[in-house]
């Protein structure tokens, strides 16, 4: 029985120093998502710009805009951080990796943190969401 319980706990202990050590997933990108907005209009380019700058608010991101058609997202996290660039026009955006701190990005592998793309996957949502309502 002290035999069985030693080898489960050695077996649990295993699993839990593999799981903690991996790098994560791959790093997630949005490339060019279509605009699609609810009534069929193409949006200006400023809403665009500004369906991204909101869905960034709600999300708890930083949008910076960087020059008509790009914009840069910041979002922190505890004792994380990344950068994303937004290249936009009036028919796509695109959602696509710049940096991180406290990530465990490798930039070899390309793989990153396991949440990082739940957190793009989220910005890219309510994007999406955004732009929906922009052409009305």
């Amino acid at each position: 029985m002290k035999q069985m319980a030693t080898r489960m706990l050695l077996a649990s202990l295993v699993v839990f120093a593999m799981t903690g050590c991996r790098a994560g997933g791959q790093v997630y990108e949005v490339k060019d998502a279509p605009i699609q907005t609810a009534s069929g209009k193409e949006p200006t380019l400023d809403q665009v710009q500004k369906a991204i700058i909101d869905a960034g608010i709600k999300q708890t991101w930083i949008m910076t805009p960087v020059k008509p058609g790009e914009m840069l997202g910041e979002y922190n996290v505890q004792s994380h951080q990344i950068h994303v660039t937004i290249p936009y026009t009036t028919k796509s955006y695109s959602i696509l990796y710049k940096d991180s701190s406290n990530l465990r990005y490798d930039p070899v592998k390309r793989t990153i943190h396991v949440n990082y793309q739940k957190w793009i996957e989220r910005l890219d949502n309510e994007i999406k969401a955004r732009l929906s309502a922009a052409g009305n």
